[in-house]
């Protein structure tokens, strides 16, 4: 897959509505999680804190992809 298809991709994920609810609402069902959870209930936490790390890592490679584009266009534009 070409950059600029890629970037595309990306593009429309980024301003896609249901895209971002479901992060949203993921993100807002793992903190509710956190928060209900025991400090004796170590495993669920660290294991709810790797999905939110996980959902911020797969949001910012996805919005990298875009920056990427992004930068390489402006690099051509100057370059031409």
């Amino acid at each position: 897959m070409s950059s600029e298809i890629r970037e595309e991709h990306a593009k429309r994920l980024l301003s896609d509505k249901l895209f971002n609810e479901a992060f949203e609402t993921l993100e807002k069902n793992l903190l509710n999680s956190w928060n209900s959870s025991g400090v004796s209930e170590v495993d669920a936490r660290e294991q709810i804190w790797l999905s939110l790390r996980l959902l911020d890592r797969i949001r910012i490679h996805i919005t990298s992809i875009v920056e990427t584009g992004d930068m390489a266009k402006k690099l051509k534009e100057y370059h031409v």
